[in-house]
């Protein structure tokens, strides 16, 4: 198991998304594996582009969440911080309805980056989307 509290569950995550675009677009936390962690968002008019399928851009606030917090998950967050610093994504399949689901999987877990391999499927289990999120793991500063 790679993350930092081993006993950790999915109500314990929810609220660091309260008042974020997470919230706002109601992206929900589904799984935490023993290195892995999925997340979901739902097809619907805020997520959607002009002509109805799930924007591209919502894949990214997936990508970027999931990741983001799968690499919180794995520090000490009284001492670390986890930041995004580099996102890519290959929109693979369109999506009209439904929820897509995200699974975060680790590539490399450094002292100062990690890399997030993110696959997303829809409700057929399709791959949808595949990305990759590079995050950097800094010190708090001290006051």
């Amino acid at each position: 198991m790679i993350w930092f509290h081993k006993d950790i569950k999915p109500e314990q995550l929810e609220p660091i998304m309260a008042n974020t675009m997470a919230e706002f677009l109601e992206l929900k936390i589904e799984e935490i594996g023993d290195d892995n962690l999925s997340m979901s968002i739902p097809v619907m008019p805020k997520t959607a582009q002009p002509y109805g399928f799930l924007h591209g851009g919502a894949n990214c606030v997936l990508i970027e969440t999931v990741g983001s917090i799968a690499s919180a998950m794995v520090i000490d967050v009284s001492k670390q911080m986890c930041v995004g610093i580099e996102i890519n994504a290959s929109h693979l399949k369109s999506v009209k309805s439904g929820r897509v689901v995200a699974t975060a999987t680790p590539v490399r877990l450094g002292k100062t980056v990690h890399v997030w391999e993110v696959k997303i499927v829809n409700e057929k289990k399709e791959l949808t989307c595949v990305g990759r999120l590079t995050v950097a793991v800094r010190n708090h500063r001290m006051p």
